[in-house]
């Protein structure tokens, strides 16, 4: 038999974090353990640890802005598109057209 399957259901799919977190907070103020919280609401320990702690959840903290490989050649390509501006529409560059000449004239080979 599945430890999971067990007690009580897990909690509706459909149901927000601020309903969790108050939710695990009810059951702890009517004497659950915290492990029994974990397993009741199919969670892990820090959940619960943080919806006892504060009665919002914390928002996700943003990923810090990585570099781009294209960034060493944005000032080729913005000369490239500039370039186009006075160009025939059938002359201008595509994508692939500006890969090929980056590879070929500016050796970029990490970059697809």
């Amino acid at each position: 038999m599945n430890v999971l399957s067990e007690g009580a259901p897990p909690m509706p799919p459909g149901q927000s974090k601020v309903e969790l977190c108050a939710a695990l907070r009810r059951d702890a103020r009517e004497g659950m353990s915290n492990r029994a919280l974990e397993r009741k609401s199919r969670v892990g320990w820090r959940t619960v640890q943080k919806a006892l702690s504060s009665a919002w959840p914390q928002p996700r903290e943003p990923y810090a802005p990585r570099r781009s490989k294209l960034d060493p050649f944005k000032q080729v390509i913005d000369r490239m598109l500039m370039a186009d501006l006075d160009a025939p529409r059938k002359q201008r560059h595509t994508v692939v057209r500006i890969c090929r000449r980056l590879i070929n004239e500016h050796a970029m080979d990490d970059v697809s």
